[in-house]
């Protein structure tokens, strides 16, 4: 599986990309808005880990460009900053961001941990639907409601 992290800060970016590497995973790093956005067409990513505030554009822009592009959309967003505020939090999630991670909140371990999480759960195939009642080697349904015992009492 593959994980593009867009992100300026080189410290941040390398760190993250030894432990998800330890973790078993393949990292594309991107230092901007728009290297990132390239990477994410060209590299198909299974997850994007993408910084709210670089250099060229913030992160809400660089996810509304992925989200409005049909070869990018599928791929989730989880946005990670250290900005705290609100409204761009809300806005990041309304426009398609899976989470939104503050930095300073978060050990790289923990990290891993909720990229593993998340990747399982977006992957992981849907629950089969329980056979209809009738269907061919299905016994019927019994009802067990009001019970009464072999001679028809309580």
């Amino acid at each position: 599986m593959r994980i593009l992290i867009i992100d300026d800060d080189q410290l941040t970016s390398t760190t993250w990309a030894m432990g998800l590497k330890t973790a078993g995973y393949e990292v594309i790093n991107a230092t901007n808005g728009q290297d990132g956005i390239n990477q994410a067409k060209s590299q198909k990513p299974d997850l994007i880990l993408l910084d709210q505030i670089m250099p060229d554009m913030l992160g809400n822009a660089v996810l509304a460009t992925l989200k409005q592009d049909p070869d990018t959309n599928p791929i989730p967003v989880m946005l990670i900053s250290n900005y705290n505020e609100n409204q761009m939090m809300k806005d990041a999630i309304a426009q398609g961001a899976v989470d939104y991670i503050l930095k300073y909140q978060i050990e790289t371990k923990d990290l891993v941990d909720k990229v593993q999480s998340l990747l399982t759960q977006l992957n992981k195939p849907a629950a089969p639907a329980a056979p209809a009642a009738g269907t061919p080697g299905t016994p019927p349904p019994t009802d067990t409601s009001g019970d009464k015992g072999p001679t028809g009492t309580v």
